[in-house]
C-alpha cells in the first residue's frame, strides 16, 4: 500500500494544483468582490479558505457515502457532474443578481434635485442623493449575504478528480490513506486557490479597475457570471 499510497499522493498534489488553476470559478469571484468591496487581504483570505473547505469537503463526504452505499465511481461521477451543473447556475444567478443589486444602488445613489419655496419667496432647488441614507445601513449584512452566497455555491461545486482517487483506498478499507490523499488533495487546492486570489488582488489595483468607480460592483457580478457561463459551456 506505501507505493500505492505515494503513487495517490502525488496525483493528489498535481491534479489539486491544476484542477484549481484553470477552474477560474476557483478565483475569480473572489477576486472580484474583493476589489469591488474593498476587502482586505485577510479577508479575502478568510473568504476564499471558507469557501474552499466547503467546496473539498462536500465531496468527501459524497465519497464516503458512496462509499458506505456500495456506490460504484461512475455512478459518483455523475452526481459530481450534475452538481457541477447546479453549481455552474448558481454562480451564473448570483453574478447576475449581484450586478442588478449593483446597478439599482448606482441609480438610487445619482443625486437628483428637488425644488422648494417658502411662503411668497422665491423657489430655489437643491441637490441631494439617497445613497447614504438608505444604503448605507445595510451594507454589512448585504456583503455578509454575499460571502454565504458564494459559500453555499461552492459546496454544491465538486472535486470530480477527488473522487477516484479516495475510492482506491476506501475500497480496500485503508481509512488512514483515504485521510491523508483528501487531506493533502485540499490543502493544495486551497493553496492554490490563495495563491491565485492574492496575485489577482494586487493586480487589480491597478488604474484601470479604479477608474471603474462606482460601476465597480456591476462590472464585478457580470464577471462572475460570466465565469459560470464560460464553465457551463467549457464543461
Amino acid at each position: 500500500m506505501d507505493h500505492t499510497l505515494s503513487i495517490l499522493l502525488g496525483t493528489a498534489i498535481t491534479l489539486g494544483f491544476v484542477h484549481t488553476l484553470i477552474g477560474i470559478d476557483h478565483s475569480l469571484p473572489f477576486i472580484m468582490l474583493a476589489r469591488a468591496q474593498d476587502w482586505s487581504w485577510r479577508k479575502l483570505w478568510m473568504v476564499t479558505t471558507l469557501c474552499g473547505l466547503g467546496h473539498v469537503l462536500s465531496s468527501v463526504v459524497l465519497g464516503f457515502v458512496g462509499v458506505g452505499l456500495g456506490g460504484a465511481v461512475e455512478r459518483l461521477n455523475v452526481i459530481e457532474a450534475r452538481r457541477g451543473e447546479v453549481a455552474a447556475w448558481l454562480l451564473i444567478g448570483f453574478g447576475l443578481a449581484y450586478a442588478s443589486w449593483a446597478v439599482y444602488r448606482t441609480l438610487r445613489g445619482r443625486p437628483h434635485t428637488h425644488a422648494h419655496t417658502h411662503g411668497h419667496e422665491q423657489a430655489h432647488a437643491h441637490e441631494h442623493h439617497h445613497e447614504a441614507e438608505h444604503l448605507h445601513p445595510h451594507e454589512s449584512n448585504q456583503r455578509a449575504v454575499t460571502i454565504w452566497t458564494l459559500f453555499i455555491i461552492f459546496v454544491f461545486g465538486p472535486c470530480e478528480p477527488l473522487i477516484p482517487l479516495l475510492m482506491v483506498p476506501a475500497f480496500e478499507h485503508h481509512w488512514a490513506a483515504v485521510t491523508v490523499v483528501a487531506g493533502v488533495f485540499g490543502a493544495v487546492t486551497i493553496a492554490t486557490m490563495l495563491g491565485v486570489v492574492t496575485i489577482g488582488y494586487y493586480g487589480l489595483r491597478l488604474p484601470t479597475f479604479s477608474f471603474l468607480g462606482r460601476h465597480a460592483h456591476t462590472v464585478a457580478g457580470l464577471t462572475i457570471a460570466a465565469s459560470g457561463a464560460a464553465i457551463k459551456l467549457l464543461e
